[in-house]
C-alpha cells in the first residue's frame, strides 16, 4: 500500500516525531519514504527574517513560504517516484495554510496513493510541555508555552473534513502506538478502495 499521510495538529503536538516513527516503520518494511515537514518548507524563509519562535513574523512571510510550497509540490508531482510513500506535516490554522490540505489530497489522488489524513490532538498542559523543547527552537518552530492554551480556547484543531480522516488524542500515547493506529487506519482506507 503506497500512501500519502498528512499529519496535522497544533504546534508541539508531535507531528514530526510521529512522522519520523512512521517513516522508520515503513522503511523497516523496505518501503521508500519521504517526510515533507511544514518547517522544511517554511524554514528557508524563516531563516531570513527575525524569528524567535514567539513573536509574530513579518508581513509577507507566508506568501513567500507559499512559493516554496508550490516548488515542493511541483517537484513531487513531476519528479518523485509514485511508489514512494510521503508523509506531510502541517498546522492548519485556516489562514496561512489556505489550500494546503486540498493540495495534499489532490497530490495523493494524482499519484494513485491512498490518502491518510490524521489530526493529532493533545491536552494543552502536555502540549505546552512539549512545545518548549530545545530541538523545536533549533528547527525554527514555535516555542511559546502560552500558544497551546490560546489555541485550545479557540477549539479543536482544524479538521481536514475527509472520509479518511483519523483523529488521535496523543496526550498520553507514545509515538509507536500512534503509528500502529495510523498504519492500521491506512490499511482500512485501502481496503475500502480495493476490497
Amino acid at each position: 500500500m503506497v500512501a500519502v499521510y498528512f499529519l496535522t495538529g497544533f504546534p508541539g503536538t508531535g507531528k514530526l516525531t510521529i512522522a519520523r516513527t512512521l517513516a522508520d516503520r515503513l522503511e523497516a518494511a523496505d518501503e521508500t519514504v519521504r517526510i515533507i515537514d511544514n518547517h522544511w518548507i517554511a524554514n528557508p524563509i524563516f531563516g531570513l527574517v527575525p524569528h524567535d519562535g514567539v513573536s509574530p513574523l513579518p508581513r509577507g512571510v507566508w506568501d513567500r513560504v507559499g512559493e516554496v510550497a508550490s516548488a515542493v509540490f511541483r517537484t513531487v508531482e513531476e519528479l518523485t517516484p509514485p511508489e514512494w510513500n510521503l508523509i506531510f506535516t502541517a498546522y492548519l490554522d485556516g489562514v496561512t495554510d489556505i489550500g494546503f490540505a486540498d493540495r495534499v489530497e489532490t497530490l495523493a489522488r494524482g499519484r494513485g496513493s491512498i490518502y491518510v489524513p490524521v489530526r493529532l490532538v493533545c491536552e494543552p498542559g502536555e502540549n505546552a510541555r512539549r512545545i518548549v523543547a530545545a530541538e523545536r527552537r533549533q528547527r525554527m518552530k514555535s516555542v511559546d508555552p502560552d500558544e497551546p492554551f490560546r489555541l485550545a480556547a479557540l477549539g479543536e484543531p482544524h479538521s481536514i473534513d475527509h472520509p479518511n480522516e483519523l483523529s488521535l488524542d496523543v496526550t498520553h500515547m507514545p509515538p509507536s502506538e500512534a503509528v500502529q493506529r495510523i498504519v492500521s487506519h491506512g490499511r482500512q482506507c485501502s481496503a475500502r478502495i480495493d476490497p
